[in-house]
């Protein structure tokens, strides 16, 4: 899927938002969010008084009557958060849905039958079997039994370059709504309808199976005893308030409630959560659940695949490098013939080599009467037959046996060359003309650029790096030196990644690793956060707990880093909500009790002009205060690599100093306009 990019504050969901708010106040709704719900109860209890007064004549009605209006407010923009934080993920969830098609199956009675029928693509069950050819869209997730395609995945994924899929191996899963667009495959049904691997994101999208996270569950248990704290605080002061002489109404008090709970994060901490999993489906990153993006917010250790996440997908070539009496130009020319029928990879970066570094041009060989000699894994040589010359290029030991000759007998360059790049992990390849070696191509692993600083990052942050691969030990510790990560494993087999994730979590360690196969399935599986390559195997996305449509193993550490804001987010509001309710304290109280105990003047730093002035000033700056911070949790809190300490810091400084800053100034300024348009 190529993810729709949906304005911060989209105008049609907030429109839907607005009306979402108000369903939210049903209580079985609002339950879910106690400091909500308990406002929402101060409120009833407001607006029933405000209309016994106005039936019975009383009076102080524009007062009551503009605290029962901004309660509701305060109830209502809480709501109204939420709503537009599950609105963007419905929207995605729409962008999703709009794949599908009324698509046709061509059903198959068995996979060597080659007459089919149509079929609706909701209608096949598992086991199904059907063809996908040149231009068809595949109908339904499964595995590739027979044949081999290249097939246009950018409807899921958004990656615009065709993928091979084939039988057998890691390459064979294949999912509803993409399209083949050459040749044809047969495919075998693996989902049932309405649990296919689009389904599964569309629900997840939705937020119709989340669950609140640990800390959000330890966050909810505490805001809810402050609220019992306050709620018993309040009733003592209304004691006070009776013994001392001082008159302080039901309606007064109810609001004095809201005002000193903690309704900044009550009204927000759904909303940061579900915006935290919007955040990763916006990067193409599908999680299962909100405790999959909070643990990788607290990830230790990551575990990265060397090939394709540190390092580029392919060995590439670096360097020629000839024999006594040769050139490394004789050596590109060589090289770039003998590559000529080299359709891998490494064979395409020779080419390019030779003809980038040296300004060799391709030739028209076919024209001179060449015959090729294609590269095949058996042979492990590929070469060229051209007036005369018989050019060869390979594995050493291939190139030596074709040429009748042994390593002990080559030029000493030739065998310290052939050393010195096994040492150093990468790959040598013996260039020869006839039965003359002359010079050796040195192929590599190329670090991404960057990469080493992207892990020096995650160093600071405390985070631990390991690359996992299956070379041998001396190459492993050459490209793990390069690229700068903490640690290594050579020669990884399935058993190799369990027991490190195993070893490492008895430690108290959270562990995050990315996979694309069957035999990744296991680590996936006991990993906190797993992240499943789209295009692997059934398996590893169903092991995963994230799926990456992208299927970019090095988004592992974006994953990292968007489950860091997530806490960071959660974190910071939070030190800015209690800090704000401490400041709100001093700025009431004095005011309550001033005309009984005019000491207490001495903590009426804002001079507040009466006592239902400051209340009703209060009342309005918590529901703004609500408003204003409603951006800042749906796009969470600039991320930067810093540590703890540091990180701790920034956050006492920024949001502890202005939680307590902001309620003097804002109540300050709303009481002389309150007390200027003699609302109170």
């Amino acid at each position: 899927m190529t993810t729709k990019v949906i304005p911060l504050l989209d105008a049609a969901i907030l429109r839907q938002a607005a009306l979402d708010a108000v369903v939210k106040l049903w209580p079985a709704k609002l339950v879910r969010n106690p400091v909500m719900f308990v406002t929402a109860i101060v409120a009833l209890l407001v607006t029933m008084l405000l209309l016994r007064d106005l039936a019975t004549g009383r009076g102080g009605l524009l007062f009551a009557g503009q605290l029962a209006a901004w309660l509701w407010f305060t109830v209502l923009f809480a709501n109204f958060a939420e709503a537009i934080a599950e609105g963007r993920g419905k929207a995605h969830a729409d962008a999703l849905r709009a794949t599908r098609s009324e698509t046709r199956a061509k059903l198959l009675s068995s996979s060597d039958d080659d007459k089919w029928e149509s079929k609706a693509a909701d209608l096949l069950v598992v086991g199904d079997i059907v063809l996908v050819e040149a231009g068809d869209i595949v109908p339904a997730d499964g595995e590739v039994i027979e044949g081999i395609a290249s097939v246009n995945e950018s409807a899921v994924t958004g990656e615009s370059a065709p993928v091979i899929r084939e039988s057998g191996g890691d390459r064979s899963a294949v999912t509803g709504g993409t399209t083949v667009i050459s040749d044809w495959i047969k495919v075998r049904v693996t989902a049932e309808p309405g649990s296919s691997f689009l389904d599964r994101m569309i629900a997840l999208v939705e937020g119709a199976q989340r669950q609140k996270t640990p800390n959000e569950l330890a966050l909810s248990i505490l805001l809810s005893g402050m609220t019992l704290i306050f709620l018993i605080a309040v009733v003592t002061l209304w004691g006070l308030a009776g013994y001392s002489g001082t008159v302080l109404s039901v309606t007064v008090l109810a609001a004095l409630l809201v005002t000193l709970i903690p309704t900044t994060i009550g009204g927000l901490l759904s909303a940061i959560g579900i915006a935290g999993m919007d955040r990763l489906i916006r990067f193409n990153v599908i999680a299962t659940s909100g405790r999959a993006v909070e643990a990788a917010g607290d990830v230790d250790t990551l575990l990265l695949d060397k090939t394709g996440t540190i390092t580029y997908g392919n060995r590439l070539a670096a360097a020629f490098i000839p024999v006594p009496g040769k050139t490394d130009r004789d050596v590109a020319e060589a090289a770039l013939l003998s590559s000529l029928a080299d359709e891998t990879p490494e064979g395409r970066s020779i080419v390019a080599l030779a003809m980038g570094q040296f300004g060799q041009a391709e030739p028209n060989a076919g024209h001179l009467g060449a015959t090729f000699i294609p590269f095949s894994a058996q042979t492990r040589i590929s070469g060229i037959d051209l007036g005369g010359r018989s050019i060869r290029k390979g594995a050493v030991d291939a190139i030596l046996k074709s040429t009748g000759t042994t390593i002990e007998s080559t030029f000493a360059a030739f065998r310290d060359a052939v050393e010195s790049i096994s040492r150093s992990g990468g790959t040598p390849l013996a260039v020869a003309d006839g039965q003359t070696l002359i010079g050796v191509i040195h192929l590599k692993d190329v670090v991404k650029p960057g990469i080493k600083e992207r892990f020096a990052a995650l160093r600071a942050m405390g985070i631990k790096t390991v690359m996992v691969t299956g070379d041998n030990p001396v190459t492993a510790a050459a490209i793990a030196s390069e690229a700068g990560v903490d640690d290594y494993i050579a020669e990884a087999t399935p058993q190799d990644k369990l027991a490190y994730i195993k070893a490492e979590q008895a430690k108290g360690r959270l562990i995050a690793m990315c996979g694309d196969g069957t035999n990744d399935a296991p680590a996936l599986a006991q990993a906190d956060v797993g992240v499943a390559m789209q295009t692997g195997t059934q398996a590893a996305r169903e092991a995963g707990n994230m799926v990456d449509l992208d299927s970019n193993p090095t988004k592992l550490i974006e994953v990292t880093e968007i489950g860091k804001q997530l806490l960071m987010t959660r974190g910071s509001l939070t030190t800015f909500s209690i800090a704000n309710d401490v400041a709100k304290y001093f700025a009431i109280i004095p005011a309550l009790f001033l005309a009984t105990y005019p000491e207490l003047g001495a903590l009426n730093v804002m001079r507040l002009e009466t006592p239902e002035s400051a209340i009703l000033s209060a009342v309005i700056f918590n529901a703004l205060v609500i408003i204003a911070l409603i951006p800042l949790a749906l796009k969470g809190i600039s991320y930067r690599p810093i540590g703890a300490a540091a990180l701790l810091r920034r956050n006492l400084l920024v949001y502890g100093l202005g939680g307590l800053v902001a309620p003097f100034v804002g109540i300050k300024i709303i009481d002389i306009v309150v007390t200027t348009l003699r609302l109170a």
